[in-house]
């Protein structure tokens, strides 16, 4: 199985094609540019420099959420349109169960933490064994406090991931915690892993059309709440 996969739910950029596990091409980017400007100049030059089309992919997958409301658009909306213009199926992949295949070789509990602002993250646990990962939670914004709350009495090796890895790390070495950070070069979310966990979704029946894909917020963007703040006045 051939796929095109996105990533654009946290600060960096990039996009990836696999085939049957493998990682034909990929391209990544963190240089603070937006992702409107640069997402589709890295898609095209995979393709490009490749020789493979839009149309010659089976699916077109994207990191569909939790992570940054606009990041989050941005991709799942060039997702549906490569999708829909090719006439192909499309993969909606949790952020988090992409960013925990970067170290399921480490054997213990992989914490995938998200910067969810306001001293929380979006979360969830998984455990790896012989690069297998089960889950153990559902995808949660849940607060640092709550997350070391939960993690004291749990004595496997945790490895600890993700935009929000360095502010969880600190938050449980402070609590008492002994936890490791994933080396740089895995920290981050990527498309490779985005395309890998889809290919698994898609063995398992889990395609949708490019009209029924759809982010995954897990909280109301920030305008919502303060519209719903500001009804709530006399």
């Amino acid at each position: 199985m051939r796929i095109l996969a996105l990533e654009t739910a946290a600060k960096a950029v990039s996009a990836a094609i696999t085939e049957d596990g493998k990682v034909l091409a990929s391209g990544y980017q963190d240089t603070g540019l937006t992702h409107s400007r640069t997402l589709m100049p890295i898609v095209e030059g995979l393709l490009r420099n490749t020789g493979l089309t839009v149309a010659g992919m089976d699916a077109i997958a994207v990191s569909a959420g939790p992570g940054s409301f606009t990041g989050v658009r941005i991709g799942v909306s060039a997702a549906k349109g490569l999708a829909f213009a090719a006439e192909k199926p499309a993969v909606a992949v949790s952020t988090l169960a992409a960013l925990a295949r970067n170290v399921s070789f480490f054997d213990g509990l992989v914490i995938c933490a998200m910067d969810a602002r306001r001293q929380q993250v979006y979360n969830t646990l998984f455990t790896a064994e012989n690069g297998t990962l089960t889950r153990l939670t559902p995808d949660r914004a849940i607060a640092l406090s709550d997350l070391a709350e939960e993690l004291k009495a749990d004595p496997r090796p945790k490895t600890i991931l993700g935009d929000g890895g360095r502010m969880c790390f600190d938050f449980l070495t402070e609590a008492g915690l002994p936890c490791r950070l994933a080396p740089p070069h895995l920290l981050m979310q990527n498309a490779m892993s985005v395309a890998l966990e889809a290919e698994a979704l898609a063995k398992a029946g889990a395609l949708v059309s490019a009209q029924e894909l759809a982010p995954v917020y897990l909280r109301p963007p920030q305008a919502e709440r303060l519209r719903a703040r500001g009804a709530d006045r006399p």
